[in-house]
């Protein structure tokens, strides 16, 4: 048969990709499609059965490329997994937190909304940096890895509008890759 007949390629514009009625039927299955959401909706009540009423669940996934180029993908929010899978809401919300390695620096912004400066425990090591936040109506925590070792005694940090900007300096400046002699090409 020819593909490129005129009068073919009216009748049926996905036989040029292999597809038939049988497709489009199993495609648009109703009752599998509401099965589906069945399923999705019993396994949402089942994850969040021990959420306290009137407690929100927060939870969200950043999604980045490390500086290995590999994606990365990091989530935040107020709920755990215990060891079996299930959900566990915690008082502590866990901020959205970007890390930025410079050459000399290592920058890391945090979101910490709804709170005072005065309110706000940093801790820094050659390794790590905590934030802690414990109000009475707020509640914040985060332990990050950090990319590489740092002078914890030469972090500034300031809060503005809800941001938490730390700037700590490399314990050694990252050293440039060897990018090879540049030939001039005559």
């Amino acid at each position: 048969m020819d593909p490129f007949r005129r009068d073919r390629r009216r009748r049926n514009p996905f036989d040029y990709f292999g597809f038939d009625d049988d497709f489009l039927r199993d495609f648009f299955d109703d009752d599998r499609l509401f099965e589906d959401f069945r399923r999705m909706a019993e396994e949402m009540m089942r994850m969040f059965s021990n959420v306290a009423p009137g407690r929100p669940v927060i939870h969200g996934y950043k999604i980045y490329f490390g500086p290995d180029g590999k994606p990365r993908i990091e989530d935040f929010g107020n709920s755990l997994k215990t060891g079996s899978g299930e959900p566990m809401i915690s008082e502590e919300r866990e901020p959205l937190t970007d890390i930025i390695e410079g050459d000399e620096e290592v920058s890391v912004t945090v979101e910490i909304p709804g709170v005072e400066k005065e309110d706000i425990d940093l801790r820094v090591t050659e390794n790590n940096l905590e934030i802690k936040v414990d109000t009475p109506d707020r509640k914040y925590y985060k332990n990050v890895e950090l990319p590489c070792e740092v002078k914890p005694k030469t972090t500034k940090a300031t809060y503005k509008n809800g941001i938490l900007d730390i700037v700590i300096e490399r314990k050694e400046k990252k050293k440039k890759e060897d990018t090879g002699y540049k030939v001039d090409i005559e």
